[in-house]
């Protein structure tokens, strides 16, 4: 089973590695308690969406760049334990359809 949370933390452990952060200083940067942060790089927590975005901020880190980075995890661990998307997220609509029409 492919767990959001832990390649969550990978991304972020990752981002705060790369900017020569501690995890000290992104506490206090993010105002979030180390412990804390710690569980969430560890992928024992889960990050609400606030703590995310201040943890992102406080690296200079867009939200987006993230969950970009997470998403292709995922879709890497799901690849390596055989998980094929059975449905797709809209159908596919037949040539020659008109969806809108600016008239």
């Amino acid at each position: 089973m492919v767990l959001f949370r832990r390649l969550l933390g990978d991304v972020l452990r990752g981002a705060r590695m790369q900017r020569g952060m501690t995890l000290r200083e992104l506490s206090a940067e993010a105002r979030v308690s180390l412990g804390y942060i710690s569980e969430i790089e560890r992928g024992q927590k889960e990050a609400s969406s606030e703590l995310l975005a201040s943890l992102c901020q406080a690296m200079d880190l867009p939200l987006s760049d993230v969950l970009r980075d997470v998403a292709d995890a995922v879709a890497l661990e799901e690849i390596a334990i055989g998980v094929v998307a059975s449905a797709q997220i809209a159908p596919a609509r037949p040539a020659g359809d008109v969806v809108a029409s600016a008239a």
